[in-house]
């Protein structure tokens, strides 16, 4: 688990912009106080440890705002002035290709201050026009900012108008658009834009118009038919753009489908696309563009997109919107849908430097700042998982907000006869193991209470519906870790004893029995799911998991389940993230097709059978492949 530090500047703002007499802490935590000052801080003896409240370098704001008008193409003129190293771009061509890149120029700028500049008249004239903006008075271009190091820190979009003899910032699309919350009869398309305007999306010459002027869209298309084909014509500003879509099968028809799943794509070693500020954009676009070729009906992304560890929402933000630029241009087609892991993580923390000790726990106010907020405001998922872990029995006050929110992190859909559960692992995280005793919270790997009852409830409903025959139960941690995590995910090496703590107390259930529980609901008592898929080992491989097979750790004294049939655990963490090679936990015997290749996982569904396939989606290999059903 790699917990990432990132170049700061020491703010001196108030905490998170909260005001000094709004600030309070959980009282599901322990140990943490205020002091006269309005600040946190952890006493350990007569030192009080205080929080890390330091800010990210940069946020998007820094570069999405800086562009100036010109007479002879764009100023980039940043308020952040600790932006320093080098920009390329490049014209977007947006009906020229399917999935519009940035065709990079081969001229860079340098950029000193937060300051530089694009000379459209001289990069992109006469035969470097390639998208008519000669003619048109109107074109894009891709901006890439890398800092002194090399280091890709930001990939944008820019539009610009000529008008009157001056180029001017055009309204211009900076995240999006994506296809979303896809079903037989409808759909919601979600953007960004530079400015708050207007916006409208027009299909099969009806128009979907936002309500207000806004910068994030997100308009529902209703009254459409199944397995059908839509063009799109989404209109921003004096631009529009055009692409397409195809809506879900009749519930139970029973065509054939395909659908992709992968995990793990935080940066990865090697320079360049391999590390754009948070995630592994070399790597994630390949799967997209694999996908896109499979005609994937959606794919399912369960867990550490970015970097993460962060201390401050700007840098989160800033992670997530490189994620997001990545698929951008295959998401437009189809959906993604993704959830958290261990490195979505917005915490508030406090290091002992004396000590050496480094305390942290899931930032708050929950329902404003926390981890849960910061991913459910950058992605669009379905709201129909369960509140929160409020009202459980180790909930403090039932009048009080104790817990973060599971709106968008934790959920179901269905496509067609396939149901996917979608759990998250990483709740109310506490990161640092050995110091959840101390300051309370989750642990990496734990399902808590209430979530526990809503995934009961879930498989109980797909198991009465007659037109799902496939269930896949999808949570970021494996059930059984076989490389990178053995220590820790659901099995922490065979000790039971960790577990959550909520003000200092620790929860009934241990690790290992919250996992047999789990286990208990997906595979005695549903009949339905046909595998589990995770990620958090960056590898990929499959677990045949029988009636027979050990999972114990030696002298395990506890009860012990016994499964009533044979199911998979897939684990495809090997979206790009840094490499764990094989271990030998108790049921490595039934491990196979064991990889630390990047991986796309393909779930090819017809009826009644299943039959899965694994890409190399760099090689184009087949890497393993499976009759799942």
């Amino acid at each position: 688990m790699k917990i990432k530090i990132i170049i700061l500047i020491v703010s001196l703002s108030a905490y998170s912009g909260v005001s000094k007499s709004q600030i309070e802490v959980p009282e599901v935590y322990k140990g943490i106080q205020v002091s006269e000052n309005n600040e946190l801080f952890i006493k350990i003896g007569e030192r009080k440890i205080f929080e890390n409240k330091t800010k990210s370098l940069y946020k998007i704001s820094d570069f999405v705002n800086a562009w100036k008008n010109d007479k002879n193409g764009l100023q980039f003129n940043s308020e952040n002035g600790f932006i320093n190293g080098t920009m390329y771009v490049g014209l977007i061509h947006f009906s020229d290709s399917k999935y519009p890149h940035p065709v990079y120029f081969k001229r860079s700028r340098t950029i000193t201050k937060g300051k530089t500049f694009i000379p459209i008249k001289d990069f992109f004239k006469g035969h470097y026009d390639m998208v008519g903006w000669e003619k048109s008075g109107r074109g894009a271009f891709g901006y890439r900012i890398l800092d002194t190091e090399g280091r890709i820190i930001y990939n944008g979009t820019v539009g610009f108008v000529l008008d009157n003899e001056e180029f001017k910032v055009d309204t211009t699309i900076i995240e999006g658009p994506f296809i979303n919350l896809i079903n037989e009869n409808s759909v919601t398309i979600s953007y960004k834009t530079n400015y708050d305007v207007f916006s409208e999306i027009t299909i099969n010459k009806k128009t979907f118009k936002s309500d207000n002027k806004e910068f994030n869209h997100e308009l529902q298309i209703a009254d459409l038919k199944p397995d059908t084909k839509y063009e799109y014509v989404l209109k921003y500003g004096s631009n529009t753009q055009k692409y397409s879509f195809k809506t879900a099968h009749k519930s139970g028809i029973r065509k054939p489908f395909v659908f992709a799943y992968a995990s793990d794509s935080r940066g990865g070693n090697g320079g360049g696309e391999r590390d754009i500020y948070g995630h592994n954009g070399y790597i994630v676009k390949k799967i997209m563009a694999y996908a896109a070729k499979e005609k994937v009906a959606f794919m399912q992304y369960t867990g550490d997109l970015i970097d993460g560890y962060s201390v401050d929402r700007e840098d989160i933000d800033l992670q997530y919107a490189n994620f997001k630029n990545t698929i951008s241009p295959f998401a437009r087609y189809f959906p993604v849908y993704a959830t958290m892991g261990n490195h979505e993580a917005l915490i508030c923390e406090f290091i002992d430097s004396i000590g050496k000790k480094r305390f942290s726990v899931d930032k708050f106010p929950f329902e404003t700042e926390s981890a849960e907020k910061a991913f459910a405001d950058n992605f669009v998922n379905p709201v129909n998982g369960p509140k929160s872990e409020d009202g459980a029995y180790y909930d403090i006050d039932a009048n009080k907000t104790n817990f973060p929110p599971y709106e968008e992190n934790v959920f179901s859909y269905s496509y067609d006869n396939v149901g996917v559960i979608v759990l998250n692992s990483n709740y109310f995280y506490s990161p640092i193991t050995q110091y959840v005793p101390v300051v309370s919270g989750n642990i990496h790997g734990y399902i808590m209470d209430n979530q526990m009852k809503w995934l009961e409830n879930t498989l109980e409903k797909f198991e009465k519906d007659k037109n799902i025959d496939h269930v896949f139960v999808t949570v970021h941690t494996p059930f059984f870790p076989n490389g990178g995590h053995v220590r820790d995910d659901m099995y922490y090496g065979g000790d039971n004893s960790f577990r959550p703590y909520i003000a200092g107390k620790a929860v009934d259930k241990g690790i290992i029995e919250r996992r047999d529980q789990m286990l208990e609901l997906i595979v005695n008592k549903n009949k339905k799911v046909a595998a589990i898929l995770t990620g958090d080992e960056h590898n990929y491989c499959k677990l045949k998991l029988t009636p027979e097979l050990n999972i114990y750790p030696e002298k395990y004294s506890l009860q012990k389940i016994k499964l009533s049939r044979t199911i998979y655990q897939i684990n495809n963490g090997a979206a790009g993230a840094p490499y764990y090679a094989k271990e030998n936990p108790p049921w490595t015997e039934n491990v196979s097709g064991f990889t630390t290749q990047n991986a796309i996982v393909l779930f090819y569904v017809d009826d009644k059978k299943i039959s899965m396939k694994v890409f190399n989606p760099d090689t184009l290999e087949l890497v393993d492949e499976l009759e799942l059903r």
